[in-house]
């Protein structure tokens, strides 16, 4: 096993319409455990020199740390994105690996369900 790590463009400024709905997708992937201290959600194991996933919002997004081996982690993380786009209402990736970009790329637009982000109407579900 070794560590890992990715940062998803699920930023800390999107609105709480959209941060309420991140513990679903926590409690869909494979491993959820619950939330440790301070709030932080781990998945598989609390203890770090075990198989474990944790997750923590930073100023750049949510960030991913695991110790797991490369296969396993590559499958997580798929699912992950997969479950937190078809949730948020948006494409959920790693800016870093070319993914997404910075702005973020709303889907289901027809949605009748409308939130006001930094001075702009974007509809999601």
């Amino acid at each position: 096993m070794e560590y890992r790590e990715c940062n998803l463009n699920i930023r800390y400024d999107l609105p709480k319409a959209v941060w309420s709905r991140v513990p679903l997708i926590y409690e869909k992937m494979t491993g959820w455990i619950g939330f440790g201290k301070n709030g932080i959600p781990y998945w598989f194991s609390y203890n770090k020199a075990e198989k474990f996933i944790l997750a923590s919002v930073e100023p750049s997004g949510l960030k991913i740390l695991a110790n797991m081996e490369l296969n396993e982690w590559t499958e997580w993380k798929t699912e992950f994105k997969k479950i937190a786009t078809e949730v948020l209402g948006f494409k959920v990736g790693e800016i870093e690996n070319g993914e997404v970009g910075h702005e973020i790329e709303w889907i289901n637009k027809t949605d009748d369900r409308i939130v006001s982000y930094k001075n702009k109407w974007w509809k999601f579900f």
